[in-house]
């Protein structure tokens, strides 16, 4: 069945080819499987070589959410299915969250470090249980995922929660993971059974 994902990634137009053809490779395979792509609406970096090429492929929907401060600066692609204008960032990453199945991190700046680990801890919380996965491609995510693991070590989260997101460094298999992601049960109180330390 087809799902709407929202992929998190970098407007930068100066990065190494390899992320490029990873992002397009990622929207190549959404597009033809029939997913919807649910992204940032921006028609430069990693955002706008996604939404091109799924729109070259054919066959997958695309929708935008832009503050409405960068659709009037220029940089919203106004040729995809849906434009989404929010009056600021925070309203942005609600409507994307709210209009996403799942989620994927390609490699981005502060931004998107900052929308993965947010959804990250709504899922930690209850308030979802919508696949994540982290799209390491070229090792970049490799010092962030060595951060997680001193976290754990050192106790400032339960290794258990590795489990809430999942980690592939190539586009079939990050897809396959979210087509046969099976959700746990919701929580009857959705981010307070989680506040509270375990015996």
């Amino acid at each position: 069945m087809p799902l709407s994902i929202c992929v998190y990634s970098s407007s930068s137009d100066h990065l190494d080819a390899v992320y490029y053809e990873t992002a397009r490779e990622l929207a190549h395979l959404m597009a033809a499987r029939r997913h919807t792509l649910v992204y940032g609406g921006g028609n430069n970096g990693l955002m706008g070589a996604m939404a091109t090429e799924m729109q070259r492929t054919g066959g997958g929907r695309i929708v935008g959410v832009i503050p409405i401060a960068l659709k009037e600066a220029g940089y919203c692609l106004e040729t995809i299915d849906e434009v989404i204008v929010t009056d600021g960032m925070r309203d942005r990453k609600a409507v994307m969250d709210e209009r996403a199945d799942a989620f994927v991190a390609l490699p981005g700046g502060f931004g998107t470090f900052e929308e993965l680990l947010e959804v990250i801890t709504l899922k930690q919380l209850r308030y979802h249980a919508k696949a994540i996965v982290i799209l390491d491609v070229d090792g970049y995510y490799d010092p962030l995922l060595a951060q997680f693991d001193r976290m754990f070590d050192r106790r400032f989260a339960k290794r258990k929660f590795a489990q809430l997101y999942h980690v592939s460094t190539d586009p079939a298999e990050a897809l396959e993971y979210l087509e046969h992601y099976a959700p746990d049960p919701p929580a009857t109180r959705p981010g307070i059974d989680k506040c509270r330390p375990e015996p």
